[in-house]
């Protein structure tokens, strides 16, 4: 499966497709009932869905949890808990047997519903626009998954290559949300030196070489930022975010400047002294190539 952060790019979804569904999460909670009535007489009229949902009990309980996924679109919250729940659908549905078709038709009959629901309520056509586009973004999204993860699990049944390779790849997932772990505790711990570091500079500042210790303090307040930075980063890349090569680069570059105050109050040799603030530019030139280009893919 694609990563979900790539499949919501790819059909353009955006923040502000997220607030226009959160917005009309009232209306649709109040709605709601229009849209299950709709397939519940879809599956009553329609036989081969019939042969799928053999009695009133189960039909009953699939509308339950039809109500429950169709209020969580509105819920603005559309994160890597909300794709794990679509793939497990898709490989719920493959499981019992409900072919991909049901689940196309049904989708176009939810559709349908909420653009019915929508002229009803939003009598500004311009506004009731946006509020279809966003919610036909997130059923396709929706569709995507589902039927995607239905695939993937029809040919694990009957490949012994595909199901080796999904352990494979499930254990590689494994190690490496272990590993991003691990090296988070490590930065907590090496925070925690530069903590100390910090405290100390700030108590000599009281040893009477003021000059001296306020910017060995300074630049050890600096680092202390920098592997802030470096813990956000890595937590938001394990929560599923993009790696910002940016942050160690700023590492280098925070350390580096310290370095130099360092150096100037110590009376270093000028090549020395030279050598460094090279170093700085040098830096701060990758640093800002860097940067740049990571905004540029945002």
């Amino acid at each position: 499966m694609r990563p979900f952060k790539e499949i919501k790019a790819n059909y353009y979804f955006t923040r502000d497709d997220e607030i226009r569904l959160q917005e009309l999460k009232p209306l649709m909670e109040k709605r709601v009932d229009k849209v299950i009535e709709s397939l519940y007489q879809w599956i009553n009229a329609t036989d081969s869905a019939k042969k799928v949902f053999k009695n009133e009990s189960l039909i009953r309980h699939v509308m339950k949890l039809v109500r429950i996924w169709f209020v969580s679109l509105f819920s603005g919250k559309y994160d890597n808990l909300y794709y794990d729940n679509l793939i497990r659908i898709g490989q719920k549905h493959e499981r019992v047997g409900v072919e991909p078709h049901f689940l196309t038709r049904a989708f176009n009959l939810i559709r349908n519903a909420c653009v019915d629901i929508l002229c009803e309520e939003i009598d500004l056509e311009q506004e009731r626009q946006k509020y279809i586009i966003s919610i036909n973004k997130l059923l396709d999204i929706n569709l995507d998954i589902i039927n995607s993860a239905y695939l993937e699990e029809e040919v694990r049944g009957y490949s012994v290559a595909y199901r080796a390779r999904n352990r494979i790849v499930k254990f590689g997932e494994i190690f490496a949300q272990i590993t991003s772990v691990a090296l988070i505790v490590g930065l907590i711990f090496l925070t925690g030196a530069v903590i100390y570091l910090c405290a100390r500079d700030i108590i000599e500042i009281f040893s009477g070489k003021l000059e001296q210790t306020i910017v060995t303090a300074l630049g050890s307040v600096l680092i202390l930022w920098v592997m802030l930075e470096l813990i956000n980063t890595e937590i938001a890349h394990l929560r599923g975010g993009k790696f910002k090569i940016s942050v160690f680069v700023g590492v280098a570059l925070v350390t580096t400047i310290r370095e130099v105050m360092i150096a100037t109050l110590k009376h270093e040799s000028i090549e020395f002294i030279g050598a460094l603030v090279a170093a700085v530019l040098v830096i701060g030139v990758i640093f800002w190539l860097v940067k740049k280009t990571e905004e540029e893919r945002r």
